[in-house]
């Protein structure tokens, strides 16, 4: 008898809501934009009640306004609320990695290394799609020894936020180069338990692409 594998079953919202988000997140659904229930549950051949939930779960992480009978919007925030998002993610991220580096094993520097190691063969390959998500996965690493899961939680959520905005302009990014040297510079400062350096070289590295990012989005505004 063949052995049963596990199977990830997901609900008709839990696809929508996951299509949605990355067409938000990449920009192909620009801020502002309209979303009408009938048209989603034409295009994704379903009915409007799982397009309906998808909407109001996607409303709930800020990515969407959504308004019963009219459809949703794609959030736009303005260049003040996005440096809101900045500020927030600095503040959760800098406490969480003040708190892990006293409790970081040597297990969990060589899963960073091993980390650091694939974006940087997707730097040399130029690969943006698979940076995203080991970039994540290593800023996860580094707060993770922490512990504090509200923390977590928080950061997740203005992380989606943030995140938002630097997919819709990474190819305009130019600060690979940056980014790397940065990741390392963090590894480096946590297996020294300097935390002191380790917060200024990640507060830094936030504040420099918050400002880029804003610089972006505000030059995109004006030529539109």
């Amino acid at each position: 008898m063949a052995q049963k594998r596990a199977v990830v079953r997901q609900s008709l919202p839990d696809v929508i809501v996951a299509d949605l988000r990355q067409r938000i997140l990449s920009g192909e659904l620009e801020e502002g934009a309209l979303i009408r229930q009938e048209l989603l549950a034409e295009e994704y051949d379903v009915s409007r009640m799982p397009v309906r939930e998808a909407l109001k779960r996607l409303d709930a992480e800020g990515l969407l306004v959504f308004q019963n009978n009219r459809g949703a919007t794609v959030t736009k925030h303005s260049l003040e609320e996005i440096a809101e998002i900045f500020d927030v993610r600095t503040l959760l991220e800098v406490d969480l990695f003040a708190r892990a580096i006293p409790h970081m094993t040597d297990a969990l520097f060589a899963e960073c290394d091993d980390i650091l190691a694939e974006m940087k063969a997707s730097y040399d390959a130029g690969n943006i799609a698979e940076w995203g998500p080991l970039n994540a996965k290593y800023h996860g690493l580094l707060y993770c020894a922490a512990g504090r899961h509200m923390t977590e939680n928080l950061l997740d959520r203005v992380t989606l936020q943030a995140n938002r905005y630097v997919s819709m302009h990474i190819d305009k990014l130019d600060n690979r180069d940056r980014a790397s040297h940065d990741h390392k510079m963090l590894l480096d400062f946590a297996k020294a338990g300097d935390i002191e350096g380790a917060i200024t070289c990640l507060r830094d590295h936030l504040v420099n692409t918050k400002e880029q990012v804003i610089a972006l989005v505000e030059a995109t505004r004006a030529a539109q």
